[in-house]
């Protein structure tokens, strides 16, 4: 996923990773607009702990989007589709 999001190429936007936010790592984020992303496996289906740190998150004014990695090693034209369509409706 860092390979198709770093250096702005998807659609200008600048994405870092594994950034330090309150006390979680976010896998990646774009601070304009302010949107995570999360590439999760199996382990986190139904998970608490993600629910809460996405209500986090909201309250500061994040989006959170969350797929699954095989979606991101299968369909991987789908989620940045899904990611950039999100991004560009929150501008």
């Amino acid at each position: 996923m860092w390979r198709l999001l770093r250096n702005r190429r998807l659609a200008a936007f600048k994405f870092r990773r594994r950034v330090p936010f309150q006390r979680f790592i976010l896998d990646y984020v774009c601070f304009d607009p302010k949107t995570v992303i999360e590439i999760d496996g199996s382990q986190h289906a139904g998970c608490d702990r993600d629910r809460q740190r996405d209500a986090i998150l909201e309250t500061e004014g994040f989006a959170v989007l969350r797929y699954w990695n095989n979606d991101v090693l299968q369909r991987r034209t789908a989620v940045l589709e899904d990611i950039h369509s999100h991004l560009t409706g929150r501008r």
